[in-house]
């Protein structure tokens, strides 16, 4: 009615005065229906008991520790080398049938050779309150990991290169698509080994390199969002430094999170040291173990001044 009025007014010869178009009232916002809670399904809830039992049972042993090390766990120059070289220069699995299996064997050096963009990945599983920790504690600790190596390392969305994904049971058994369009070089043993995680692997990253032999370009950790606060950090702290080019484990290394029996929970000032020594400028993407030994000594005792 009202845009009929003003029509008369603007032909008529009267000089009718139609009412004021009335100002349309703006529309009340209808809210949607809220999502329902996600639900995890009962091979996940499962999961999340065993591993709180998991974590409760290592901090009854006195295991998980968080202080880095102290006057128990002493290690000299040569004990930092042999740690370094079985650390850095061999990894822990083997490719056997398009699958990973734990069997050590040599590898050269690998690292990165520039910055690093970290992109964090969650699934439906985290609530929002949850995230905002997991992102406060991954932000961080890549802050220590770039003032240890000299690398930018940064949280970012922008042409990421680095992956971390927090998902639980159902999600990960779903990831194969996301993890084959990081890089065409993500293979089928990648994809299958993160899709078949045994209970008993708690977490786990892998890398791939890119034009130069030994040079990461990309990589990607996967963190189960059934964990516990004190394992999930764990495993934050070892996959991410993982990632960096440390790929092995050492039941001899003493205080470090490279070691399978899981004692320390975060990075140590021992592991601190072994991703100086990897960064190192006289360490070589592409070494052989016999190649960097010399220098491992070198540095080693740099950084421990002179103990044997």
């Amino acid at each position: 009615m009202a845009a009929g009025l003003c029509a008369l007014a603007a032909c008529g010869p009267m000089g009718l005065r139609s009412s004021p178009v009335p100002t349309a009232r703006p529309a009340v916002p209808v809210a949607a229906p809220a999502a329902p809670p996600f639900q995890p399904s009962e091979t996940s809830r499962a999961l999340r008991d065993f591993y709180g039992r998991i974590q409760q049972n290592y901090l009854t042993q006195g295991l998980l520790r968080v202080d880095g090390g102290g006057p128990d766990t002493p290690f000299t120059e040569r004990q930092l080398v042999e740690n370094f070289i079985r650390i850095a220069l061999f990894e822990e699995f083997t490719n056997v049938g398009n699958q990973l299996v734990r069997r050590e064997t040599e590898t050269r050096l690998h690292r990165w050779d520039g910055p690093i963009r970290m992109k964090l990945e969650f699934g439906d599983s985290v609530p929002a309150a949850q995230r905002a920790k997991d992102t406060q504690a991954v932000s961080g600790y890549v802050d220590r990991l770039a003032r240890l190596t000299g690398l930018s390392i940064t949280l970012t969305s922008k042409n990421p290169n680095y992956f971390v994904y927090f998902v639980n049971e159902d999600e990960r058994m779903t990831i194969g698509p996301a993890l084959r369009s990081i890089s065409p070089d993500v293979d089928l043993t990648a994809v299958n080994t993160v899709q078949n995680m045994p209970r008993s692997t708690l977490c786990l990253v892998f890398a791939v390199d890119g034009p130069v032999d030994g040079v990461y370009a990309k990589a990607a950790s996967v963190i189960r969002t059934e964990h516990p606060d004190l394992l999930r950090l764990s495993c934050i702290h070892e996959e991410l430094a993982q990632g960096l080019g440390l790929p092995n484990d050492s039941p001899a290394a003493r205080p470090s999170i490279f070691n399978d029996d899981e004692e320390f929970g975060l990075l140590t000032t021992h592991d601190e040291f072994l991703l100086r020594m990897l960064y190192d400028p006289r360490m070589r993407p592409g070494m052989t173990a016999t190649q960097a030994r010399p220098i491992a000594q070198q540095i080693a005792r740099e950084l421990l001044g002179g103990e044997s």
